[in-house]
């Protein structure tokens, strides 16, 4: 995982920072002061910056391992619009608490949020995001060349967040090799679940509405196990629900999140866990669990996608909107956005057409090379991929696990 740093683009220095809070530049808030002005109407934002702007951005979807080097670049080729960069990183549950205060009272100490489908929707229920696309949907031509699933997810946002990354993600099953000989990997829910029982405690996963992996493996069983309607967990789950109960008995507990769930993996606790392309890469490649764990897919599934947006709270001056459009439109151009395949955490990552592996720095050819999966690219062209549950249908869903299946046995970290 990369640092978090800050970027000035005087002599182009970069200057290691930590994973806290940064403080953002005086004078660049929404209120009126010396260094900044009023709120600004889509009219009011101009091509470029009257002058150099400092920005801060908040990531609470892990996107700065993806994006951080595009912003670094934009910010050294371009001092003319951006003077220097801030980072600072969240969980997103705490994304509406914190951006709110501050778009309420007009004074913005964060200018561009990273996150997922989740923070994005909260934020959007509680209006907080510039409308983008509708504003200025004309300066972002780089969102043309999206690829069809980036396009699809695209439409989650509504037209207030612009997608930056993209992956197909999963469901695939990891596994241990020195315990599980290959012919005897599931191939089907009901393998594993078989499976399961005759290995009482060795699989397990992540809570869903604390891990991306967990909740890519839940939203995908109602397509594996053909219930009625994989859009509504309500009314439309009762396989999965009733299949997840079943498995639950061999389950002897589950973790927070899916740090943990690697962990598990590393020291032997579990044998087999779900996971997904980006998170079979780079714990692999990080050495967080050994080189020689394997992915496996299922016979028959369906990707369930996930993204990543740019986020401009409500109350920017026009100099920080023109900023933020220039470095979104820049982060959208093919040879700029490979760099998101970095070390494969959101495999493949790029979100645009051409935005191709030859062109992501060596380092992460040479990463691919070593710990990728030459099976991966074939499988995203041969299944189908769909969005993920709308934001209320999800919560549902956790809901009804928390309740109904693992809630009560979740491993504290």
């Amino acid at each position: 995982m990369r640092s978090v740093r800050t970027v000035a683009a005087i002599g182009a220095a970069a200057l290691t920072v930590g994973l806290a809070a940064c403080s953002p530049p005086e004078g660049q808030s929404g209120q009126e002061d010396d260094g900044g002005g009023p709120a600004a109407e889509p009219g009011d934002v101009p091509t470029v910056p009257a002058e150099p702007v400092s920005l801060h951005i908040l990531d609470v979807a892990g996107n700065l391992n993806l994006t951080q080097e595009m912003i670094d670049q934009f910010v050294e080729e371009n001092p003319d619009i951006i003077s220097e960069v801030t980072y600072e990183e969240a969980g997103s549950p705490d994304l509406v608490g914190t951006i709110k205060p501050q778009v309420d009272s007009g004074d913005l100490q964060i200018h561009l949020v990273l996150s997922g489908t989740d923070g994005m929707s909260a934020g959007i229920g509680e209006d907080l995001w510039v409308p983008v696309v509708e504003e200025f949907g004309d300066r972002l031509t780089g969102m043309d060349g999206y690829l069809e699933g980036a396009a699809a997810m695209q439409e989650l946002a509504e037209g207030y967040g612009v997608l930056l990354t993209y992956t197909p993600s999963g469901p695939f099953l990891w596994y241990n090799p020195a315990e599980v000989e290959e012919a005897e990997v599931p191939a089907t829910p009901e393998e594993l679940l078989a499976w399961a029982e005759a290995n009482p405690g060795r699989f397990g996963y992540a809570r869903p509405a604390n891990s991306g992996v967990g909740r890519t493996f839940l939203q995908a069983l109602p397509y594996m196990l053909d219930d009625s309607d994989p859009l509504d967990p309500e009314n439309g789950w009762d396989n999965t629900w009733d299949y997840l109960a079943e498995l639950d008995r061999h389950v002897d507990f589950y973790t927070t999140g899916t740090g943990a769930m690697v962990s598990n993996v590393a020291d032997g606790t579990w044998t087999m866990t779900p996971t997904t392309m980006g998170w079979d890469i780079q714990p692999r490649a990080d050495g967080l669990v050994p080189a020689e764990i394997e992915a496996a897919e299922f016979e028959e599934y369906t990707f369930v996608a996930d993204s990543q947006y740019a986020l401009m709270p409500r109350g920017l001056t026009a100099d920080e909107q023109s900023a933020i459009l220039n470095l979104i439109e820049y982060m959208l151009q093919p040879e700029v956005n490979s760099y998101a395949y970095d070390s494969g955490y959101f495999y493949p990552g790029p979100a645009v057409e051409g935005a191709s592996l030859d062109q992501a720095p060596q380092e992460s050819q040479d990463l691919m090379a070593e710990f990728g999966r030459d099976w991966y690219d074939q499988a995203i062209e041969e299944h189908e991929v769909v969005t993920p549950l709308p934001a209320d249908a999800l919560v549902t869903a956790f809901d009804i696990w928390d309740r109904e299946i693992g809630g009560d046995r979740v491993q504290e970290e």
